[in-house]
């Protein structure tokens, strides 16, 4: 008779099912409650949220830009270059206090800087957003590429993260989420650009802040859907997809 099914006198009890990992074990011998379970959508974007430097690290990579923005309508280009860059140190000296990486933290103040030369040199607030226009273009070309190659980029960068077997593109399953997974991504980049271009030849730097600062929420959720698809599709039948809280720690 196992473990589970004897009480501490000796006798019989109700079988509770035993939580599986060392910590759940730990917390039954101290008697504190089983962890509440959560979606494996909710865990997931959690997780993603947390790769990009969780609310913070969002805040701190927005806000260089809408104190530039905010800063050239109410003073002009040059005091908003100067606002762009106390902004920019600011952030990346407190993204480095807070233990985050150092590597992502000084990226930032190197894109900002990219960004304010380019302000800087075309004399315009709207330039500040060109060399962020590569990115889309960037994307269109490798999602492009990879569909060519029957190697869908999502899988490249998904799959690694999901769990699922490393020979997915013998998987009829995987193979197809990926590509379609990419193919909206390159819908996606393609929409992007193409805005972009628009708001930039109308000279509205306020519109493609705006666009710049969705186009990387809807890029996040984009790669957390497929994230939480992929692992639905590997999941074994019957296997719960509710991961509870506290499992990952």
């Amino acid at each position: 008779m196992s473990q589970s099914s004897i009480s501490p006198a000796g006798g019989p009890a109700s079988a509770v099912p035993e939580p599986a990992g060392a910590s759940a074990r730990v917390r039954r011998l101290l008697g504190l409650p089983d962890p509440v379970e959560r979606s494996l959508a909710r865990a997931t974007a959690e997780r993603t949220l947390e790769r990009v430097g969780g609310p913070f690290g969002l805040a701190s990579a927005v806000a260089p830009t809408v104190a530039f923005v905010v800063t050239d309508v109410v003073a002009g280009l040059v005091p908003a270059i100067v606002a762009l860059a106390v902004t920019a140190v600011a952030a990346c000296v407190l993204r480095v206090a807070r233990r985050e990486s150092p590597a992502a933290a000084i990226a930032g103040l190197v894109v900002a800087a990219i960004c304010a030369a380019a302000a800087a040199l075309a004399g315009e607030a709207r330039a500040f957003f060109l060399p962020s226009m590569v990115l889309p273009v960037l994307f269109v070309v490798a999602y492009s590429a990879s569909l060519l190659a029957r190697r869908p980029l999502m899988g490249l960068i998904v799959n690694p993260l999901s769990g699922a077997p490393r020979g997915w593109r013998s998987d009829r399953r995987l193979q197809s989420l990926y590509t379609a997974s990419t193919l909206v991504g390159m819908v996606l980049a393609v929409v992007n650009l193409a805005v972009r271009i628009v708001f930039y030849a109308a000279d509205e730097p306020g519109a493609l802040a705006v666009v710049q600062v969705t186009a990387t929420t809807v890029f996040a959720l984009h790669f957390a859907v497929t994230l939480v698809l992929a692992r639905r599709v590997t999941a074994p039948p019957g296997l719960s997809t509710r991961t509870p809280i506290g499992a990952d720690s």
